[in-house]
């Protein structure tokens, strides 16, 4: 099991910039792609886009959008 994390960390560790729209203006969020590919996780199973989880994020974050973003991955993986 190690051997397959230290495989894939590189990849999941791997900083990406992407475009999002928030309330309707699009802006740009660096994260790791761990925190992205769990953000598509949620919003899919929400039934969601990832503009509108970022959205509703975003509505109630206190500081960085990226970091409210990680914190909320964080708290729904705590679950």
């Amino acid at each position: 099991m190690m051997r397959d994390v230290m495989e894939t960390l590189p990849r999941q560790s791997a900083n990406k910039k992407r475009s999002v729209v928030v309330a309707g203006h699009r802006t740009s969020v660096s994260l790791e792609n761990v925190f992205w590919d769990h953000l598509r996780k949620v919003a899919k199973t929400r039934r969601m886009s990832v503009n509108e989880l970022v959205t509703a994020i975003d509505r109630d974050r206190d500081g960085s959008l990226s970091s409210a973003i990680r914190v909320f991955v964080l708290d729904d993986l705590r679950k």
